[in-house]
């Protein structure tokens, strides 16, 4: 588990092309690495990887097929900067909220304008992840934990302040890069809670469940 606030921007390092998959070299820069041990997991630009090389200044990490074609990991390439995270230990203050690092889908950022000293984004996102997205409710873009603004079917916004904007790659986007988007896992084990035995998703009334449950008239 992670808390979306970003501790360092690495850069890809290497990129290895193995039977499939792929091998990352990954700098991490100002990264405090002094207690990570060989498994453990560091968030990169959101995507949940396992250290299987650790040196000073860089670890090693394989991706996977899945990983490549659901995330954009197969898009870095060496020189790319990233968001980086280590994993949250129990003593860590939870500062963001709690990502779990595994990407639900990717979105596009889709206008990117000034408002007073933030930037505001605004970014869609697939059909299937929208109904977790709530306005005032938290998403991690990129390994970033965000709040939403506004929100409707088929795309959100963020205010990103100049800190945020200094601090991670935010500020390296621009209209039509895509990125890493991972809804509150909270909305999805309410959801799971509510339907309770139904046997699909797709025969969900959603309208008829909320109104049922309390939360809308």
């Amino acid at each position: 588990m992670f808390t979306g606030i970003i501790q360092a921007i690495g850069k890809i390092k290497r990129v290895e092309q193995r039977q499939g998959d792929v091998r990352l070299t990954v700098e991490t820069a100002g990264l405090d690495l002094s207690d990570a041990g060989l498994g453990d997991s560091i968030a990169v630009n959101g995507v949940c990887l396992t250290a299987i090389e650790l040196s000073p200044g860089q670890f090693v990490a394989d991706v996977s097929n899945e990983t490549l074609s659901t995330t954009t990991v197969g898009q870095t390439a060496v020189g790319t900067r990233v968001n980086l995270e280590c994993a949250l230990q129990a003593q860590t203050r939870l500062g963001g909220h709690l990502v779990s690092g595994h990407v639900d889908g990717v979105g596009k950022l889709v206008e990117r304008k000034a408002d007073a000293r933030s930037v505001r984004f605004t970014f869609s996102m697939p059909a299937e992840i929208a109904r977790y997205v709530a306005q005032k409710g938290s998403i991690c873009i990129d390994g970033i934990s965000l709040t939403v603004n506004t929100v409707d079917d088929e795309s959100f916004s963020v205010n990103i302040v100049p800190h945020t904007l200094e601090m991670t790659t935010l500020g390296d986007r621009q209209e039509g890069d895509s990125v890493n988007l991972e809804v509150d896992v909270i909305a999805r084990y309410l959801e799971r809670l509510m339907i309770g035995g139904q046997k699909s998703e797709a025969s969900v009334d959603y309208q008829a469940l909320l109104q049922n449950s309390g939360f809308i008239k």
